[in-house]
């Protein structure tokens, strides 16, 4: 068998790069189709300013004439010279199930990496931690989330052949949303507001969110980087502009909890609703009517999806992640919410972890991000 690899010329090489996974996730009951809309600005240089910033490979494999996969190389050189790195990343891997496909993939990710002076590989990541990374290694059983992978249960493995290694591990929690307010939080927010110091951030439509966007954006830039999140990339303010604007239509300001002090937002909490059976009924196309779907979706949701979150680094400690998620589950029970998505946690982060399961998280998916060195 001859496999084949095509670098993307042509605005063809990147229909045929958007659309494989559909193909390879037929029958995937549990895979979830991307925002095509997004994807084609994701993937566009003209639309995405990491593009200028990064050094880029897009390929597509065929094996005896037929698709059989994708993956991109990444260096973004920003991150790198803000960490003295030398990473290369791969992402947006996707196959058929065949070792040689793979290998034939992520070798040719490695040479590139190599002839541009790279250490070490990391994958699956995008350009920054905003986009999906981490292959799924638990929790197959469950539907994706709109920020993540729902890869085939043998893919991890297969890149564990190609010499690849755990570099980091992402836990996501399940919460039942409870039918009370946990004493604890009360008493913590009741604490902070009789302060007086502090004002808790509430919306109660999207046109009073707007002025709040580059502020929240600006804070998670900049706790970001002073926390060193694993593969953040630091963002200008034309990408937090263009981040905001793909999330701003499926947001819901009920889900959008801030604390500010003297008018400044110090922290910040964002959740939207699990679309995902909208977007699979739509099959990831807005028009004609797939938002007819998305839209129904978001409202009979039952999972509220946290996505960002963040306490400037001189406000940690003083409770106010207790303040905003009472807030927060307070607003999920109005909604008729019955589980919180927390999204990705590092698995290093065992302070966060432990608030999760104190308050009933259970661990039902792990996301794994790799690692081979070049040298």
């Amino acid at each position: 068998m001859t496999i084949n690899l095509i670098e993307l010329k042509s605005k063809k090489d990147l229909r045929s790069f958007i659309y494989l996974p559909e193909k390879l996730h037929k029958n995937h009951e549990n895979w979830v189709h991307p925002l095509y809309m997004d994807e084609w600005a994701y993937f566009n240089p003209k639309k995405n300013k990491a593009f200028s910033y990064s050094d880029t490979l897009m390929l597509l494999a065929e094996r005896d004439n037929q698709p059989a996969g994708r993956v991109m190389g990444i260096i973004n050189r920003r991150y790198n010279e803000v960490r003295s790195e030398a990473t290369a990343r791969f992402g947006y891997l996707e196959t058929i199930e065949d070792q040689s496909v793979v290998h034939a993939l992520l070798s040719r990710v490695e040479e590139w990496a190599r002839e541009k002076g790279m250490t070490r590989v990391i994958g699956p990541y995008g350009f920054s931690d905003q986009d999906p990374e981490g292959f799924l290694i638990k929790g197959f059983e469950y539907r994706a989330t709109i920020a993540t992978y729902h890869n085939f249960p043998w893919l991890p493995a297969m890149v564990e052949k190609e010499g690849y290694t755990k570099d980091q591990d992402y836990y996501v929690y399940k919460i039942q949303v409870p039918k009370e307010i946990p004493e604890l939080y009360r008493r913590i927010s009741e604490r902070i507001m009789k302060k007086g110091n502090f004002e808790l951030l509430d919306f109660k439509n999207r046109r009073a969110t707007k002025p709040w966007v580059r502020p929240i954006l600006s804070l998670m830039n900049e706790t970001y980087i002073e926390s060193n999140i694993y593969g953040y990339a630091p963002l200008d303010e034309n990408e937090m502009d263009a981040l905001a604007k793909k999330y701003m239509p499926v947001l819901d300001p009920r889900l959008i909890k801030g604390v500010l002090k003297d008018g400044q937002v110090v922290a910040f909490i964002i959740g939207i609703p699990d679309m995902t059976a909208g977007i699979k009924k739509a099959r990831g196309r807005l028009f004609p009517f797939g938002f007819i779907h998305i839209l129904r979706a978001q409202k009979r949701a039952e999972q509220l999806d946290l996505l960002l979150g963040a306490i400037k680094k001189e406000y940690r400690g003083m409770g106010l992640d207790a303040l905003m998620g009472m807030a927060m589950i307070a607003s999920a029970q109005k909604a008729g919410f019955q589980i919180i998505d927390t999204h990705h946690e590092m698995e290093a982060n065992v302070k966060v972890r432990a608030e999760m399961e104190r308050i009933g998280g259970e661990v039902y998916k792990i996301f794994r991000v790799y690692q081979k060195s070049l040298i």
